[in-house]
């Protein structure tokens, strides 16, 4: 690396060098909020997604960068370039394996919720002290205060940050991946600060820029040398989250999908985001359960709500009389698994080929602002709302549309509705939004071993009767099971708690309240 001799300004190699600098900037912009992203989206994956989550992992690495720039700010201009690089080193050594290490946080650790704040704190202070020295940087090679310079880099900075807001989830993520994500942008920063240290290698001495330009390069070597292992590593790292040995694992664009099959083969699992939503030995007593008394009324078109592995749709389909089921499910890939994967068709009877069913991949929330069609009874079959895209759909305006555009006269919708033992609050409210849409509500719970005590709420304009009126004898649910269904101990009578709404999602309170305490 020899020495070019000082950059005199407005020249042109000093011009250059100006659009380098802002180049980088651009680049760096772009990889810092690359990070933030990256964090969000595995802890929607590992944890689920949530305002408070979010607002805690942008809060903390906001704040960090305006430490790491009120600290970088104070490195004298002669050395701003040698500390730009080992800055670049630096975070683009801990961005690029930032998903790498809050995945064994919490595969292996049980330490995600510290890792993530450590993690966020370092790694914003290291991108927050980026755009000071780049300012400095900047500002000796236009021989002008540093001040003036800013202007202009924040533009940069601000469209690189718009740049990635705007193909992160839309091209980045779904083609990659988090971790691959973040190991790319690891490297493109390392890249950029190689770019801005060989531009400006004449104003350090020569050893030092050796040896930050090895440091860089051996910061993409890692990176690329980790890329190369990080298949088995993520395959390791999610097989820790299960007891059981994983048999397909589908990463769609709302979710992850993984089956789990034991050892023996006799329980198969289905997991979404790392939510249990069946096992296969107890799965019956749920669907009977939640779909049977439902349909003791008049059935001849049915509205499924989520239940896209098809077993809610088994139970329906067992009525010759049902003439018109319409599954609305978000996930257009879990519905295409649960008409092609064999252990799922053989699971749901291969009741998605069912010509009196249609299928409808959608937002149920938004496809029930336009439904123009009644239906005789409506099976709300959703994962626990532990989310905020979840929660909108346990809302007094989501059932509030059910009652007034879907359900038909003398028409009965049921919800599934958590635990009322686990989660008495949570389930309670979900009876309280039905009650001020409009419906009468009868609340009830059974035994499902793999998930517990269980609950749901059969709903109907005039206060449902709960029965089963099945055309073959089922393998769980009978009349004396239904009975003792409506029963709660005295610990687990209803509650004293609010209803869930679009501007107040008390519903994600009270279920992680609920779920933490067990």
């Amino acid at each position: 690396m020899a020495a070019a001799g000082p950059l005199v300004a407005d020249t042109p190699r000093a011009r250059s060098a100006r659009r380098i600098v802002l180049g980088a900037t651009f680049v760096c912009a772009i990889c810092g909020f690359a990070y933030e992203l990256v964090i969000i989206a595995l802890g929607t994956v590992l944890v689920g997604s949530s305002t408070v989550q979010t607002a805690l992992v942008l809060g903390t690495f906001v704040a960090a960068m305006g430490l790491g720039s009120l600290a970088a700010a104070r490195v004298p201009a002669k050395h701003a370039v040698a500390a730009f690089a080992v800055v670049e080193v630096a975070v683009a050594l801990l961005g690029g394996l930032s998903a790498l290490i809050l995945f064994a946080a919490y595969a292996w650790l049980d330490l995600y919720d510290p890792v993530v704040r450590v993690l966020s704190i370092v790694l914003g202070a290291l991108v927050g002290a980026e755009l000071p020295l780049l300012a400095a940087v900047l500002a000796a090679l236009r021989r002008e205060e540093t001040g003036r310079t800013v202007g202009t880099l924040l533009a940069a900075d601000y469209i690189g940050a718009f740049a990635v807001g705007l193909t992160f989830p839309l091209l980045i993520l779904p083609a990659l991946g988090q971790i691959q994500a973040a190991l790319a942008f690891g490297a493109v920063n390392a890249v950029a600060g190689g770019v801005v240290l060989w531009t400006l290698r004449s104003t350090l001495p020569r050893p030092r820029a050796w040896v930050l330009a090895g440091a860089l390069g051996g910061v993409v070597v890692a990176i690329a040398a980790t890329a190369a292992v990080s298949g088995s590593f993520e395959a390791s790292a999610r097989q820790a989250l299960y007891d059981d040995p994983i048999a397909l694992h589908v990463r769609s664009k709302y979710q992850e999908i993984v089956l789990t099959k034991s050892v023996t083969g006799g329980d198969t699992r289905l997991f979404l985001n790392g939510d249990l939503q069946f096992s296969s030995l107890d799965e019956h007593r749920y669907h009977e359960a939640l779909v049977h008394p439902a349909m003791a009324g008049r059935h001849e078109s049915v509205l499924v709500i989520g239940g896209g592995d098809g077993l809610a749709l088994r139970e329906v389909l067992k009525y010759p009389d049902a003439r018109r089921v319409v599954e609305v499910d978000l996930d257009p890939e879990m519905l295409r698994l649960a008409r092609e994967e064999p252990v799922l068709r053989g699971l749901n009877r291969r009741s998605m080929e069912d010509p009196r069913v249609e299928i409808v991949a959608a937002d149920a929330f938004t496809w029930l602002r336009t439904v123009s069609e009644r239906f005789d009874v409506v099976i709300v079959d959703l994962p626990d709302p532990d989310s905020e895209d979840l929660a909108k759909l346990y809302s007094v305006e989501m059932y509030g549309m059910i009652a007034g555009r879907a359900l038909a006269p003398g028409g009965r919708v049921v919800v599934q509705s958590g635990s009322p033992y686990f989660a008495p609050e949570a389930y309670w409210s979900i009876e309280r939004s039905l009650r001020v849409a409009g419906l009468k509500t009868v609340p009830y719970h059974v035994d499902v071993p793999s998930f517990g005590d269980w609950g749901f709420h059969l709903a109907a304009r005039a206060a449902p009767a709960l029965e089963v009126r099945a055309p073959q004898p089922l393998r769980f649910l009978d009349a004396g099971v239904l009975r003792a269904a409506t029963v709660f101990g005295a610990d687990r009578r209803r509650v004293k708690v609010r209803e869930s709404t679009l501007n107040r999602s008390r519903i994600i309170e009270y279920a992680r309240k609920g779920w933490q305490q067990d």
